[in-house]
């Protein structure tokens, strides 16, 4: 563990058993990385909004947010998980592991902020600011522009078209505590409805804009 902080996480950590509750599912006992997760999920958006900041001197508030909005998503908080070999890593329970738990999106995204909270309590912020900007860059680099959100784009072409706002709708949640799959819809008058699922309502809503936006295009 303490070979992989540092060659993984750029650090030779003091608490070794920080780095150890942050990768610890809550069905592998009660010292579970949760709150470190949501210590975690603060740093990820302050030192990305800081480094877009920085980055993009010219842009309006809007586009930031909308580069942010994906850097901090949680399918590329998995996505970076993965880069980093994290879900061979990750304590689960019993059940969990059965079920699928180190290939879900939800649990690497939570475990991979866990671990930028622990690098933040036992290296300090600017270790954890180097670590994003390291792992992140990648990710970063690929935007040519802002991105734009699905949902906020069908708006867009809702509006231009005349047509009442999309209209969301939740047909269900399904499978386990800690691996959900929600089924969306959404509706747009005078062109149909189309459903998509994802691991959180927002990103089954993402993915049924994605589709309908596929639809009308």
């Amino acid at each position: 563990m303490a070979t992989w902080v540092e060659r993984r996480l750029g650090h030779k950590a003091g608490d070794l058993k920080l780095f150890e509750r942050a990768l610890t599912h809550g069905s592998a006992g009660r010292d579970s990385y949760e709150r470190l997760e949501f210590l975690g999920d603060r740093v990820l958006g302050l030192v990305v909004a800081r480094w877009l900041f920085e980055r993009f001197p010219d842009e309006p508030e809007g586009k930031l947010s909308r580069r942010l909005n994906v850097l901090v998503a949680r399918e590329t908080c998995a996505q970076i998980g993965r880069d980093l070999e994290v879900p061979a890593l990750i304590r689960l329970g019993k059940q969990a592991r059965e079920d699928g738990a180190t290939g879900s999106d939800n649990v690497v995204g939570d475990v991979v902020e866990a671990l930028l909270g622990a690098l933040l309590i036992d290296a300090g912020l600017d270790h954890a600011d180097a670590f994003v900007r390291r792992s992140w860059a990648p990710y970063l680099n690929s935007q040519k522009r802002a991105p734009q959100h699905p949902k906020s784009q069908l708006q867009e072409v809702a509006a231009e078209r005349g047509l009442r706002p999309p209209a969301y709708e939740m047909l269900g949640r399904s499978g386990a505590h800690h691996s959900p799959t929600f089924r969306v819809k959404v509706a747009l008058t005078g062109v149909g409805e189309v459903e998509a699922e994802g691991s959180s309502k927002q990103e089954a809503e993402t993915a049924a804009a994605k589709a309908m936006l596929e639809k009308i295009s």
